[in-house]
């Protein structure tokens, strides 16, 4: 039998394959509570929206999880974002520049649905790499 922390686990695992890997906005559907809040981009439609920017500028991009920990109602996840800057991002023409992120998510989880998600992404990082050549 699962525990509750390897269930949580698994539903942060599936909303990152689906929805940010396999770009399936519509997954927010099934994974999404219906009083889901978005501290990072405001509600659901801001993440659809930010995704959509990430998806127009980073055609290939992709989440890879290098840890996850989790307890009763809270998983935190450490990321790397990896992606071709082959279209506009946030006004910067395409680069042809390959970029490598990392990110933190925190995701409150409640009867099995994602709550709430908080996140930080190195935004820093990643337009320094959009400038090298």
């Amino acid at each position: 039998m699962k525990t509750i922390e390897q269930s949580n686990k698994e539903l942060v695992k599936e909303f990152i394959e689906v929805f940010w890997n396999k770009n399936n906005l519509d997954s927010t559907a099934n994974l999404l509570s219906p009083e889901y809040i978005d501290y990072s981009y405001g509600s659901t439609e801001g993440l659809k929206q930010f995704a959509s920017v990430i998806f127009t500028g980073f055609p290939d991009s992709h989440y890879t999880i290098e840890e996850i920990v989790s307890n009763e109602d809270t998983a935190i996840t450490r990321l790397e974002f990896t992606g071709t800057h082959s279209g506009l991002f946030r006004g910067t023409p395409p680069t042809g520049n390959s970029v490598k992120v990392t990110l933190f998510r925190e995701f409150k989880i409640e009867n099995g649905k994602i709550l709430s998600h908080r996140g930080l992404f190195d935004t820093a990082t990643l337009m320094s790499q959009l400038m090298t050549k």
